[in-house]
């Protein structure tokens, strides 16, 4: 994450004054964290891991899509937790409201072609009923 942060830091001119100023924060956290104790990233490793994973599961409804509606299913229902965990622990933790709406767009976006998915999965499972 420090790359990452250090790489829009260093390019911050292009965003908001106050998206600069959050980045520059986060950035010296990560920063500092990580020199006194490299540790604590260990558990960014680990959810990395955890959303390779999840990806994983999307194979299913490739291969059979309705056979594996429930991993779309599960998909459409996180996306729906994403909203209320962002502004509920964001706020708890200090997190700027535009970032919470960022972090609360990847549900309202995701769930998009989840649903368009959902839609057509059961079209296919009328088609195979008949």
């Amino acid at each position: 994450m420090e790359s990452e942060i250090a790489f829009l830091v260093r390019y911050s001119e292009v965003f908001p004054v106050a998206l600069q100023t959050w980045l520059l924060q986060v950035y010296e956290g990560i920063r500092h964290t990580n020199h006194l104790y490299p540790f604590m990233s260990y558990g960014t490793d680990w959810l990395a891991f955890a959303h390779i994973m999840l990806a994983v599961l999307f194979i299913g409804p490739l291969r059979d899509p309705i056979k594996n509606k429930w991993v779309i299913e599960f998909g459409i229902l996180c996306c729906i937790c994403i909203i209320p965990l962002a502004l509920i622990a964001g706020n708890f933790r200090q997190i700027p409201i535009f970032w919470q709406l960022i972090d609360c767009s990847f549900g309202l976006f995701g769930v998009i072609p989840l649903l368009l998915c959902h839609k057509k999965g059961r079209k296919i499972e009328i088609l195979e009923a008949k």
